[in-house]
């Protein structure tokens, strides 16, 4: 699990032994894994995709200096695309122009689109058919969440928004999860 760059399913682990561990043995094992790694610099984490090791969050300052990069930095337009997305999924554009009571440029989707936090999951059936977007799960990966359900209510968010950077809309994030926060 250390090794791997991506979150590993309880299929997938069980996979590694030719599925002659069940998944509930699978399961105590990784909690037991967890409680030993506590303490420790590195934590095992359960997110949407699996289960992965990641560096706990008061360290993210030492290993910027190690390995300094601006983060990516998103507009409050991207910010309130993806938040009316993640939480009124599945929606079109013009859903989303209508929340917003404004166009939704093209760029800001396809930046959604291209970081793989949404995806186009069908097509509503009225005239145009235009696409429905949904959030993926490498956005509640890079959040560190394992369901929609886990996302901060709806009437917190502004403030989150607020509090986080009230000049650039950032959004603060979960332990070991990368930063919302690039310009488009």
């Amino acid at each position: 699990m250390l090794a791997s760059p991506e979150p590993l399913s309880i299929a997938a682990l069980r996979r590694l032994f030719d599925d002659e561990i069940d998944a509930d043995t699978v399961r105590k094992l990784l909690e037991e894994l967890r409680e030993q790694w506590e303490g420790r610099g590195v934590e095992l984490v359960s997110v949407a995709t699996g289960w992965r090791f990641q560096t706990r969050p008061q360290f993210q300052g030492i290993l910027d200096r190690l390995n300094p990069q601006k983060p990516p930095r998103y507009s409050r337009a991207v910010l309130e695309t993806l938040a009316i997305i993640a939480y009124r999924q599945p929606v079109t554009r013009g859903d989303i122009e209508e929340i917003r009571g404004v166009v939704v440029a093209s760029t800001i989707l396809k930046a959604l689109e291209a970081r793989g936090w949404i995806e186009s999951i069908g097509h509503r059936e009225v005239a145009g058919r235009p696409a429905l977007y949904a959030t993926t799960q490498s956005f509640l990966d890079d959040l560190g969440l394992r369901s929609l359900a886990e996302l901060p209510p709806l009437d917190e968010l502004g403030t989150l928004v607020e509090q986080a950077n009230p000049d650039a809309g950032q959004l603060p994030l979960e332990p070991g999860a990368e930063s919302m926060t690039e310009q488009v």
